[in-house]
């Protein structure tokens, strides 16, 4: 099942999508007599997502069919939704050979940082550079996997059960402040509209191939990097259990799976992350102009 987050209405609400159908939680409560909540994240929360999708498979796929759909003109595109109460993020999880996996994943712990839920913009929402404090900033594709449920010191055999499914996302990096010193690094992934998030959830039942699923990073309309998930240090069931013996993991919160590569974005250019399955979460890239106009002010204040 792919749920979707829209911007209709005035309200932020989820759909659940068909090839090109967007039909909303709301109608299928209407017409079903249920009581989902109309947004992924209280799905989520309350636990009701597992019901949906059993709803879903046995049989309200072909009932969603002659519901009544939202005309794609009077909606746009939102993030999945807007505070997670974790955003994990994972670095240098890619080789380039397979052989290699092995080596690095006994040599050392997966590298971690966590950004807080101002830096998350949704689809089409602009990447803005901090230029006062940063001059080399980078953005990277990256698959996202949604905890589903509660999830405390997890084996590698029950983490996926913990995973509600995926979402495809953009990671920046302020890369000059964390090349100053790596205990800058939360700081360099934390400025606002530094979390690019998309709309659109797969639950886990739908990917059928989860190690062949590439990730791919897109800029300025070119191809930048590649890889598959098979060609993760850290494969996506060991990320999950060993975050959740450092804390406990709970529905909503995000796990970045880290990139196959990162582009240098400047103002004016165009991020894309592209996998197999989703929507291309898109971003234009423009430099904040904030601090100059704070700067201006202060200048004519005191010419004044």
């Amino acid at each position: 099942m792919k749920l979707v987050t829209i911007h209709y209405e005035g309200v932020e609400q989820a759909c659940i999508k068909i090839e090109d159908r967007y039909v909303r939680l709301y109608t299928i409560n209407q017409l079903e007599q249920m009581g989902w909540p109309i947004n992924v994240f209280e799905l989520l929360r309350l636990g009701q997502l597992d019901a949906l999708t059993t709803w879903y498979n046995e049989g309200g796929r072909e009932k969603i069919g002659a519901m009544e759909f939202v005309q794609s003109e009077a909606m746009t595109a939102a993030p999945l939704y807007r505070h997670p109460r974790k955003i994990w993020g994972i670095g240098m999880n890619y080789v380039k050979e397979a052989a290699k996996r092995e080596i690095l994943f006994a040599e050392a712990d997966p590298v971690s940082f966590m950004k807080p839920d101002t830096s998350l913009i949704g689809p089409n929402t602009a990447i803005e550079l901090p230029a006062q404090q940063t001059e080399h900033v980078t953005a990277e594709a990256e698959l996202a996997m949604i905890i589903g449920r509660t999830c405390k010191n997890a084996t590698e055999a029950e983490a996926m059960g913990c995973v509600a499914g995926f979402a495809v996302s953009v990671d920046v990096t302020a890369a000059d402040i964390h090349a100053k010193h790596q205990r800058f690094l939360t700081r360099a992934k934390s400025f606002d509209t530094f979390f690019g998030f998309g709309s659109e959830l797969i639950t886990r039942d739908e990917i059928a191939d989860l190690p062949q699923l590439a990730v791919e990073t897109w800029h300025n309309g070119e191809l930048v990097h590649r890889n598959v998930l098979a060609n993760m240090i850290y494969q996506p069931a060991y990320l999950v259990a060993f975050h959740s013996q450092v804390m406990t993991l709970l529905p909503g919160d995000v796990i970045l799976t880290g990139t196959p590569g990162a582009a240098v974005i400047r103002d004016g250019d165009v991020i894309e992350a592209r996998i197999a399955g989703f929507e291309p979460l898109l971003h234009p890239v423009k430099a904040d102009v904030q601090d100059n106009r704070l700067l201006n002010q202060s200048e004519t204040e005191t010419e004044s």
